[in-house]
C-alpha cells in the first residue's frame, strides 16, 4: 500500500499484522480522490477528518495532496501504532485520537473533507455522521467519503452528489448543508 500521488507519492505505508483492519485497496483510494478532485479541485488548505483511520492511507493521502491538517480517528491498538508509525514518516500537521467514534468529543475546528471507512455491515457510517454533526466537525458545505461494502445501506440527511460501487465497495459522496 502506497501514496498515490502528491508530496509522498510511492511512500509505503505500513499496516497492523492480523485482519482487524481492512485497507482501502489501491485502486478504490484512486476512484475515491479522482471523485473528490473533480469536486475540491485542490485539497489545499483544507481540514481533513479520517474517521476509522486504520493505516491512515486516506488521510494521508490528503496530506500529501495539500491539506493543511489532519485528524485521524483509530480504536484499534494495533491499528494506532501503525497509524502514528506512518505519520511519523512524513512532516504532516496531524493529531490522532486512539479512540472509538462513538465517542468523539467537540470538535476543535470543523472540517471541509470527511472521510469514513467503517467495518462493512456495522452500520458505524450512520453512527459517525450523527456524531460528527452533533460535535461540530463538520463545515458548511463539507464533502463528505462513506465507504461501506455493496450490500450496505446509508441513511443519510446529506445530500448526496454520487454513489459508485468498486468491487466488494460502495463509494458515498455526500455534501453537508450550508
Amino acid at each position: 500500500m502506497r501514496i498515490i500521488s502528491g508530496h509522498w507519492r510511492g511512500r509505503a505505508l505500513i499496516a497492523p499484522p492480523g485482519d482487524s483492519t481492512r485497507p482501502t485497496a489501491d485502486r478504490v483510494r484512486e476512484a475515491l480522490f479522482s471523485m473528490l478532485t473533480s469536486r475540491l479541485g485542490s485539497f489545499e488548505g483544507l481540514r481533513v477528518f479520517d474517521g476509522f483511520a486504520g493505516t491512515g492511507a486516506l488521510g494521508l493521502e490528503a496530506l500529501s495532496r495539500g491539506a493543511a491538517h489532519c485528524t485521524f480517528v483509530e480504536s484499534d491498538a494495533a491499528a494506532v501504532k501503525a497509524l502514528r508509525t506512518n505519520i511519523a514518516g512524513m512532516k504532516s500537521n496531524a493529531d490522532v485520537i486512539p479512540a472509538p467514534m462513538q465517542t468523539l468529543g467537540q470538535a476543535p475546528a470543523p472540517c471541509d473533507l470527511i472521510m469514513l471507512d467503517p467495518p462493512y455491515g456495522s452500520g458505524l457510517g450512520d453512527l459517525a455522521l450523527q456524531r460528527l454533526s452533533e460535535r461540530g466537525w463538520v463545515a458548511p458545505h463539507a464533502i463528505i467519503s462513506v465507504e461501506t461494502g455493496k450490500k450496505d445501506v446509508l441513511a443519510t440527511d446529506y445530500e448526496v452528489l454520487v454513489v459508485r460501487d468498486h468491487g466488494k465497495a460502495r463509494l458515498h459522496l455526500l455534501r453537508a448543508p450550508g
